[in-house]
């Protein structure tokens, strides 16, 4: 396929799953009966258009890789003059491929999931309006249209984390997910502002070519900005609280948040803005700071959760983490964060996925401490869950091994202090990422069998529509990071866009490797301690060190926010309320009032008596007869 055929079709990628978001919302109940089947046809319709692109882009060399197509004319006002342009590049069809692969994956896993629910229908129209705004985003060739992706995403996953909104833990986790997001968008719409100001344009090949002609100081304003709406979509420090919550929405959005869409978005951000990160020291160690503090935030709150829901999405986060921190170490890390996206998005994928098949057969139940002895009952969600937990925590020879670390590697090789501390992090991240994934899997599928409710579950394996996808997405658990990494083929592919960089090591890797892998085993074998040798209690216990209090509160991430954010905004609000009602409102009503009074006054005087208006008269005659005297004499 050349390159004017991709760039003719391109629209068709983000069109598909749009046309199947309106289809379904706006043919409401009479499409109730198939519009699962549509909304899952089309995402996979989308898929299989981005994969022709993407061997396409196969057969031709690095330098005619780019397609780009302008589809209209969208803001010519004055000098801000804005094309609604695609572009495809090797970077955005890594995210394509994930988006509409995954994504297709977890539609068709939906069918059987949310076979029982009455507005399945509603649900896969927001699926794909996800995978329309996510696509929209990464194929943007300039930052308006990455930001109408970037809202089309807050609006998608507002949808679906509130999709039953009759509970109200569900509804306050959309609200607090659309608010919490807000907050890092101001930093995107702060960014196109700086660019608008600054170079006239908001394109990315306008902005890049000109990031190098400016100051540091607006390069480095405009790198903190984008990472401020980073830290938004991608649940980093601080605007992480949100996260957690979001797991009251259906399992296959939680997979799809945490694998393919939204968490994604600010790790592209930050890949597709290098160019500015590389101009701006400060932010980029801003980001890698960022990111070494999230994936051991993370790593820490997933050792104290119960829920295995809430325990995956600690996961995240903190994987996300080692994502950000390799971006912030610059051309060395680019292409080993964009590694780890697509590792991490089968086996988060799986992970979620293996969840909610659990959950599928315990009514819906959370607490794994009610779970146990799940592996013989449940045979394929185990297998396909084990190799997500494998996976996860840097096992050879599955996926993330080969991913995250490079990635560790590469903040060693940083150099300094710096690059010890950022190392440091990375590798201790390893080893409680082993600790709490190996609780989840022994308290899950190992033991004794703990639940006694009345009438109790009968666990059976889920229905082949589910186990189906939970199987491929398995099998890209073991083979996509040797496929990604097999002669640096990942690297060479994203050089032209993100560049290249070789880190040397004061140590040889093995040393590095065998390091990892030892504090890796160290992590399991606490966690077998702990959870396998001893008897599980059924519900947590209360004498625990502070550390624990503390994670199970998640780090008081929503105190912190609270007391240093919503509070202080709340006195403000409340100040400017009152400046509004004592101040503008009282001098308006003020006004009213006087000019009231003084109407009623005046009003009396018109009584309908004409000797009254007679003697008005007579006196004002009198007045100006003597005041005509009194100049006269004067």
């Amino acid at each position: 396929m050349s390159t004017q055929t991709t760039a003719d079709l391109l629209w068709l990628v983000p069109a598909l799953p749009l046309l199947g978001a309106a289809v379904l919302l706006l043919g409401g109940r009479r499409t109730d009966r198939w519009g699962h089947l549509l909304g899952t046809a089309l995402a996979l319709a989308s898929f299989v258009v981005g994969l022709i692109m993407f061997v396409g882009m196969l057969g031709r060399t690095a330098d005619d890789r780019t397609a780009q197509q302008v589809l209209f004319s969208w803001i010519p006002v004055g000098q801000l003059q804005v094309d609604f342009g695609l572009q495809l590049d090797q970077l955005s069809v890594c995210f394509v491929l994930l988006i509409t692969g995954v994504g297709s994956l977890i539609h068709i896993y939906s069918i059987g999931y949310m076979a029982a629910d009455p507005d399945r229908r509603r649900f896969f129209a927001y699926l794909n309006l996800f995978l329309a705004a996510m696509l929209l985003l990464v194929l943007a060739d300039n930052y308006l249209g990455l930001y109408l992706g970037w809202e089309g995403v807050g609006l998608a996953s507002y949808l679906l984390i509130g999709f039953w909104q009759y509970k109200p833990t569900a509804a306050t986790a959309a609200k607090k997910a659309f608010v919490v997001n807000r907050v890092g968008d101001i930093g995107l719409a702060i960014a196109l502002m700086i660019m608008f100001a600054t170079f006239g344009a908001v394109s990315f090949e306008t902005v890049f070519a000109g990031a190098g002609q400016v100051g540091e100081n607006v390069v480095t304003a405009l790198g903190f900005m984008l990472l401020l709406a980073a830290c938004g979509k991608s649940a980093q420090v601080p605007l992480q609280s949100w996260l957690g919550d979001a797991m009251e929405g259906p399992t296959p959005v939680s997979a799809l948040i945490h694998a393919a869409t939204m968490v994604t978005a600010g790790v592209y951000l930050i890949a597709r803005s290098n160019p500015i990160f590389d101009l701006a020291p400060a932010a980029q160690a801003g980001v890698a700071v960022v990111g070494a503090v999230t994936l051991l935030f993370g790593a820490i709150i997933g050792c104290a959760k119960d829920d295995i829901k809430k325990a995956l999405a600690a996961s995240t986060m903190s994987q996300i983490g080692y994502m950000v921190l390799a971006t912030g170490l610059g051309p060395a890390g680019y292409a080993f964060a964009i590694m780890h996206l697509l590792t991490h998005g089968f086996f988060k994928a799986g992970l979620f996925l293996g969840a909610g098949s659990v959950m599928h057969a315990m009514d819906d139940e959370t607490d794994m401490r009610r779970f146990g002895g799940l592996r013989t009952l449940m045979p394929i969600t185990f297998v396909t869950f084990g190799v997500g937990y494998l996976a996860i925590i840097g096992v050879p020879p599955f996926s993330g091994f080969f991913s995250k670390d490079p990635i560790i590697e590469a903040a060693f090789a940083s150099g300094g202090v710096g690059g010890w501390l950022l190392g440091g992090a990375a590798l201790l991240g390893a080893g409680i990422t082993a600790f709490y994934m190996t609780r989840v899997m022994i308290l899950t599928f190992f033991g004794e069998r703990r639940w006694k409710d009345n009438p109790p579950p009968h666990p059976h394996e889920s229905p082949g529509v589910m186990t189906g996808p939970m199987i491929l997405i398995g099998i890209g658990s073991v083979a996509a990071g040797a496929a990604l990494a097999w002669g640096d083929s990942l690297v060479h592919w994203l050089e032209p866009v993100v560049g290249e960089e070789h880190h040397d090591l004061a140590v040889p890797a093995w040393v590095v490797t065998a390091t990892i892998l030892a504090v890796v085993a160290i992590g399991i074998g606490l966690a077998w301690r702990q959870y396998a040798a001893g008897r599980v209690p059924e519900a947590a216990p209360d004498d625990v060190s502070a550390l624990t209090v503390a994670a199970r509160r998640d780090l008081y991430g929503d105190a912190v926010n609270e007391n240093l954010l919503m509070r202080p905004a709340q006195q403000l609000t409340a100040g400017l309320v009152a400046v509004e009602r004592d101040g503008v409102d009282g001098l308006t009503t003020g006004v009213g009032t006087t000019i009231g009074r003084a109407s009623q006054r005046i009003r009396s005087w018109q009584n309908g008596y004409v000797r009254s208006y007679a003697l008005s008269m007579f006196a004002g005659a009198t007045l100006i007869v003597g005041l005509v005297m009194v100049v006269n004499v004067l």
